[in-house]
């Protein structure tokens, strides 16, 4: 018989416990019972349910991430989250089960609870751990220490320089530090195009093109020799 895994998510970042929160719900063996910005709202969420894992952010206010860790049932596997490297050691030497750095894929995370149900007694079906559809119509990205949310619809085009982003918006530009094919991969294929190493559009917000460039808010961006076959392509058959 199948048994959904309870879980909470601590972290003192809004922004962070959201994404999360958002990856989680596409796991159909876990069960968020709550959200928490601090050790005492957790201390009272595992007092007042029967959870199994903890999503846990090291680098928190008053009582941190490790202290936590160590004051809490040892029957309950932790999973920490965090901007920092630095505390790796610390993390495994308190038998947690993965440590995870932000910003956090689902792919990343979809491992970590995989490696939770191989180490516990957990029972799940295999129709458990399916991925459910992909319904987000945004990503998160960091940017000037903290994660920051970018609507899909938002998004003009996306430059690459060195090992940075620049995601040109409507209204704003967000420098990240990302590669442009892990973002390529997190766009929905429909809505944009990769014309260039360096460049990204959103075919929605085209407003001309010829065989060397794109137009998009009067910036032409070049359409790159390697790539021009399936840009005319796909634009022909918009």
């Amino acid at each position: 018989m199948s048994k959904l895994v309870n879980c909470i998510i601590v972290d003192d970042e809004p922004m962070a416990r959201e994404i999360l929160q958002n990856h989680l719900q596409k796991v159909d063996a876990v069960n968020v019972v709550a959200t928490c910005k601090n050790a005492i709202e957790a201390f009272n969420a595992i007092n007042s349910n029967q959870i199994d894992l903890i999503f846990l952010d090291i680098n928190m206010p008053e009582i941190s991430g490790l202290s936590f860790a160590k004051s809490i049932n040892k029957n309950i596997k932790v999973i920490f989250t965090t901007a920092y490297r630095e505390y790796a050691i610390d993390g495994f030497n308190l038998q947690a089960v993965d440590y995870l750095l932000k910003p956090i894929s689902f792919e990343r995370l979809l491992q970590a609870v995989n490696k939770f149900l191989g180490e516990t007694n957990v029972e799940v079906t295999n129709s458990s751990i399916e991925i459910k559809p992909e319904k987000n119509d945004f990503i998160f990205v960091r940017a000037d220490r903290k994660m920051m949310k970018i609507n899909f619809s938002e998004i003009k085009y996306v430059e690459s320089f060195s090992d940075y982003l620049k995601f040109h918006l409507n209204e704003k530009v967000i420098v990240t530090r990302e590669t442009i094919s892990s973002i390529e991969a997190k766009l929905p294929k429909l809505d944009f195009l990769r014309i260039h190493r360096s460049f990204i559009v959103s075919i929605s917000k085209i407003e001309s093109f010829t065989n060397e460039f794109i137009e998009i808010h009067k910036k032409a961006l070049p359409i790159s020799r390697s790539y021009k076959k399936d840009v005319l392509q796909r634009l022909d058959n918009v």
